[in-house]
């Protein structure tokens, strides 16, 4: 699969989670927490003597209704929670200060482990503080790479948001790209900026931001068309999240224009998109992977005092993908793990 330029000097961090995930999954066994230790035991003494606590982790994140990234994330944490004997509770609110409500939730429920995302790290500080004072180890996924580690989060697991924009902005060079726009469908998430900013630093045409209520498809298909109309010279829309791409390649259809549609993230409309021709490229940041190991790492560090990266952010991305990967991409799609 095709990384471009930035990215393919990033590739290191990305591969290193999966092989971790892979050392994981043969360290553990397929069956999980409690099983593989008695099969580990049985190995040695032919007797089971070692059991595993049924640990809780909970993960909140900003997530709205009806995100389908996020079903992905949670089929990774899902995954590792099964094969690691783990209680899994998910909750998310895309407000920022309901979504520090469920930290704190999750803390009066005295969990074992707790995954957050900060999108919108001011309103998340107090909270996440409060359960590392409380002795609750703490993961960061997705957004809050910068926050993270000055919040007492063992360590982040997701993509640097900057240097995968970066990696779509030379992608664009590659493509000759000229101008283009840059949907952002949530104002105040940090993250999106970050994508926005990367994407401006090394494309060499014009970038705009364009800003559309995410909540809202008919209004971010309507902004996008009235931007393409109103500037013809536009060649490339780019969006932020893999729900918005074939919103943004309908709008251009309807504008009879002939701009690339470009993507952050992936699903199954997106890899079809890919296959038709309808989206030209997306980068994708294994969201399956950022669940899984966030869980599989929380068990590994009660279990084992286990830690990744001595703390560094732990990368799952970015990886450019293409028409050409659209084949074998839509197989894990339509399952639900890319």
């Amino acid at each position: 699969m095709k990384r471009s330029g930035r990215a393919r000097r990033r590739a290191a961090g990305a591969a290193a989670a999966v092989l971790v995930l892979a050392v994981g999954l043969a360290g553990c066994s397929s069956t999980g927490g409690k099983r593989a230790e008695e099969e580990r035991a049985q190995g040695a003494s032919g007797k089971a003597n070692v059991d595993t606590p049924r640990w809780k982790i909970a993960m909140v994140t900003h997530s709205g209704d009806g995100d389908t990234y996020w079903d992905i994330v949670q089929s990774g944490a899902k995954q590792a929670a099964a094969k690691d004997n783990i209680e899994f509770l998910y909750s998310h609110d895309k407000e920022a200060g309901r979504q520090a409500q469920l930290v704190q939730a999750a803390i009066d429920k005295k969990v074992d482990g707790l995954i957050v995302t900060l999108a919108k790290p001011s309103a998340m500080e107090k909270a996440v503080k409060k359960a590392v004072k409380a002795g609750i180890p703490v993961v960061t996924i997705n957004s809050g790479q910068d926050e993270s580690e000055s919040f007492g989060a063992l360590t982040h697991i997701g993509q640097d948001e900057v240097k995968a924009g970066e990696a779509v902005g030379e992608e664009l060079n590659d493509r000759g790209r000229k101008k283009a726009v840059c949907v952002l469908h949530e104002q105040g998430n940090v993250g999106h900026e970050e994508r926005c900013r990367g994407v401006k630093e090394t494309f060499e045409g014009k970038l705009d931001n364009l800003y559309v209520d995410g909540t809202n498809m008919p209004n971010v298909q309507s902004s996008i068309e009235a931007e393409l109309q109103s500037d013809k010279d536009l060649d490339t829309v780019v969006t932020l999240g893999a729900p918005f791409a074939p919103t943004a390649a309908q709008a251009a259809e309807d504008a009879g224009s002939d701009a690339e549609v470009d993507t952050f993230d992936l699903n199954d409309k997106v890899a079809e998109g890919l296959e038709d021709g309808s989206i030209g490229f997306a980068v994708d940041q294994q969201p399956y992977l950022q669940g899984y190991e966030a869980v599989d790492l929380l068990w590994l560090y009660r279990y084992n005092a286990d830690m990744l990266g001595g703390g560094e952010p732990v990368l799952t991305g970015p990886q450019v993908l293409t028409k050409d990967d659209a084949a074998e991409l839509r197989e894990y799609t339509k399952r639900g793990t890319r």
